[in-house]
């Protein structure tokens, strides 16, 4: 309520409008009929102070403070309740009997308001099959959860919701029993839900073991997108996820997280690189490391890659049983078949045996590639690289290969699905391959 009070002259003045009930001086109570009004010109456009204008009423009295609360208060019950929030039940829901002499005014309006509850009262009876023609003696049989409907949709009404036990004592049916029936809508409600985030479980579920991969909340809404064409939220995933107890990998904490310090004693190649992961051309930084699988009993395998920073697609790796020098070179060698390199394109590397020898230096100069190299013992200047290996490790089942060949064909499976179908969130939601397509056409 406003702080501006109305003056005598003020309130005879706003008390002449069709549209005012009664006014104060310091309150105004407008007309059902108004509220209405009001509603139905906002909606075509107009402002407020424009329709309290337009019906007659001196913006200058009310004030604009007094204009935009009714404003507020009008729209906020219109979209709640509809027409019946607009009507004034404040008389109806007192619990203090007005102890003042009506007005002519008042006392009419009580007497519709009485009129208008007996008309209701009376619909009501003859629902209940207890108002019958003369000459008839049957009585008309209702249910008592028929009964409990018909109650609820009179007391949905602001001006009858304080008749729920009247009406419950006129239709023969216990209050108990009526918000019990209440309450078993909501149970419905809640019943309802459930089958429905039960049929979309099964959709998330196709999508988690979509290629045997496992994935997280951000895997499964892209895979929903890409193979599906479903777009579900992300927190009802998390949601959904986290309802029937559908556990993401986790990739455990590498207690070895410093990396081992470099056979050599000095840096051969500055840190060109320093992290600027994404220079926004396809081509330009590719990053390299090698890492080992484990995988039977107590084996071990290596990979070596080499990753297009900006794009994330993996150029180039081969798995070898031995760690030696012609791992990295031969992974060097898979770039020649890519035409898309830029002419400034460097590759960046630890301080790794590999990449400070010299044979691996001399190959990078005749590919006409640049060379740069993180900090020693700073795995965070290759994170992206270190990522994807984490990555590769939970989403694959090496534990089950036996041999060195099923490690072979399960990476090679792995890489088609990475750079071909597994979208990725930094990357529009596509896969890394679709990602360079688009960039490339683009530029």
């Amino acid at each position: 309520m406003s702080k501006k009070l109305f003056t005598t002259q003020q309130q005879n003045e706003l008390q002449k409008n069709p549209y005012v009930k009664r006014v104060s001086d310091k309150a105004i109570t407008y007309t059902d009929a108004f509220k209405e009004h009001f509603i139905q010109a906002y909606e075509q456009g107009k402002l407020p102070h424009e329709i309290f204008q337009g019906a007659g009423f001196d913006v200058d009295i009310l004030g604009t403070k007094r204009i935009q609360a009714a404003s507020d208060r009008w729209r906020t019950a219109y979209e709640q309740k509809g027409i019946i929030g607009l009507a004034d039940a404040r008389k109806y829901t007192s619990g203090r009997p007005s102890t003042r002499e009506l007005s002519p005014e008042e006392q009419i309006t009580r007497l519709e308001a009485k009129l208008e509850w007996l008309e209701v009262e009376n619909e009501f009876l003859k629902k209940l099959g207890m108002a019958r023609k003369a000459g008839e003696e049957t009585k008309i049989q209702v249910s008592a959860r028929q009964k409990f409907e018909w109650i609820q949709q009179i007391t949905n009404c602001p001006k009858f919701k304080r008749k729920v036990r009247w009406l419950c004592h006129l239709a023969q049916v216990s209050r108990s029993g009526y918000y019990a029936y209440l309450s078993e809508k909501a149970v419905f409600n809640r019943q309802k839900q459930q089958e429905q985030d039960e049929q979309a479980y099964q959709i998330l579920l196709s999508a988690y073991r979509y290629k045997g991969r496992k994935k997280g909340a951000r895997q499964i809404h892209m895979t929903l997108q890409l193979q599906y064409g479903f777009t579900y939220n992300l927190k009802r995933i998390r949601r959904l996820m986290k309802k029937f107890g559908l556990m993401c990998p986790i990739r455990r904490a590498n207690p070895m997280r410093r990396m081992a310090k470099a056979t050599q004693e000095h840096r051969t190649c500055p840190n060109t690189l320093q992290r600027e992961f994404k220079p926004g051309v396809a081509g330009q930084v590719l990053l390299t490391d090698i890492t080992y699988l484990r995988y039977g009993a107590s084996r071990r395998a290596y990979l070596s890659t080499i990753k297009d920073a900006q794009t994330n697609e993996i150029l180039a790796y081969k798995v070898s049983e031995s760690l030696g020098l012609d791992l990295a070179l031969d992974t060097l060698k898979q770039l020649k078949k890519y035409s898309h390199l830029t002419p400034t394109a460097f590759i960046h590397s630890d301080q790794g045996f590999h990449y400070t020898h010299p044979k691996f230096q001399k190959l990078v100069k005749q590919m006409k590639l640049g060379q740069s190299m993180s900090r020693r013992g700073n795995c965070w200047d290759n994170a992206p690289q270190e990522s994807f290996f984490g990555h590769l490790k939970d989403e694959t089942d090496l534990k089950a290969c036996q041999t060195l060949q099923q490690v072979k064909q399960e990476v090679n499976r792995y890489m088609t699905y990475y750079n071909l179908e597994r979208g990725q969130w930094n990357l529009k939601k596509l896969p890394p391959a679709t990602y360079r397509q688009q960039l490339l056409h683009v530029s």
